[in-house]
Formats: structure tokens, sequence, C-alpha cells
């Protein structure tokens, strides 16, 4: 699977199961609120539904620090192999 494909999955999901349900406000936007206000009276269905809510989410951050770190990767050999060429 192409990179270009896990970015949109990512995306889709956050944006669809991420955000569902929509109205009054995002499910997700809820469970945060309620984790940050001391998360009293969660049950383990709630804490497994901010998981799954927010799996998106973690999948797409995983996936920009991946990239970024291959990116830093690459560009950290690209400038070892320059110095080297450039010494006598």
């Amino acid at each position: 699977m192409s990179k270009k494909n896990l970015y949109f999955i990512a995306i889709f999901g956050s944006f669809t199961l991420g955000l569902a349900p929509f109205a009054p406000e995002p499910h997700l936007f809820g469970k945060v609120r309620w984790v940050l206000g001391g998360a009293e009276g969660m049950a383990m269905k709630d804490w497994l539904d901010l998981l799954m809510h927010g799996a998106p989410f973690l999948l797409l951050f995983g996936l920009i620090l991946y990239d970024m770190a291959m990116r830093l990767k690459s560009h950290k050999k690209q400038e070892v192999k320059n110095f080297r060429e450039q010494r006598p």
C-alpha cells in the first residue's frame, strides 16, 4: 500500500470515524473532556470507545511522525555522503 493511500485512509478515518457523531458535538471531544475532567464514572466501555474514536487520529499522528523520521534519516545520509565526497 502506498504512502498516499495510507494518508488518505488516516485522514478519511479521522474525519468520519474519529469525529462521528457530528451533532451536537463530536463524540471524541466529549470523551476527551470527560477524561480531562477527572474521568469519574468512566466504565471500561467508555475507555474502549475513546480508543476506537481516537485510533484514526493516532494512526495519522504516527504516520506523520514516521514520515518525518524517514525524511530526517534520508537527509542525514545525504549530508554524510556529501561530506565524504568533499574530503580530499
